[in-house]
């Protein structure tokens, strides 16, 4: 069992518990080899409504540095359940699985994700931490089919996020 998942626990229904803040590490620590592409991040700009969400498309495996918008200028698909404040920032991004299993969202942050199937929400599988010093704050496991996805960010305390959304084995 691998670091990241000895960390997670099992989750009620979009539960998500706040990640405690950031160790002071003086030197990183890589990620779970499942989590790899979580180094060598690109850029990506997030949507700030729906129809811009083929410009905000997430590669499994691949992390991103999102660069998100104030909350104010964010229309989600469905409202969070925690949508931040004034000072907060948000996105949307979409996503196609291709083979149904368990996939793992990995955030920098803890902000609240959300994950819909045709504007509805998926309950999440497992919550949890990062593996000290790797840079992931928060953990968010989704049992999911073969579809089109959106990935809602809400509630990010600054304008950028690092995110990857993976497959487990």
């Amino acid at each position: 069992m691998g670091a990241g998942m000895a960390l997670l626990i099992s989750a009620p229904a979009l539960a998500q518990m706040e990640p405690p803040a950031p160790a002071d590490c003086t030197t990183p620590v890589p990620p779970p080899a499942e989590m790899a592409g979580w180094t060598g991040r690109t850029p990506l700009v997030a949507a700030s409504d729906a129809g811009q969400l083929s410009m905000a498309t997430l590669a499994i495996g691949r992390g991103v540095d999102a660069a998100l918008s104030p909350t104010a200028d964010m229309r989600y698909v469905v409202r969070p359940e925690k949508p931040g404040g004034s000072v907060s920032h948000g996105g949307l991004f979409g996503f196609t699985i291709a083979a149904a299993g368990t996939y793992r969202i990995a955030i920098g942050s803890g902000a609240w994700i959300d994950v819909l199937r045709e504007g509805k929400a998926v309950e999440s599988t497992a919550h949890g931490h990062g593996p000290a010093c790797s840079g992931i704050r928060k953990m968010v496991d989704f049992t999911l089919r073969p579809g089109r996805y959106v990935l809602q960010i809400a509630a990010n305390g600054s304008p950028t996020l690092p995110l990857l959304l993976t497959r487990l084995p």
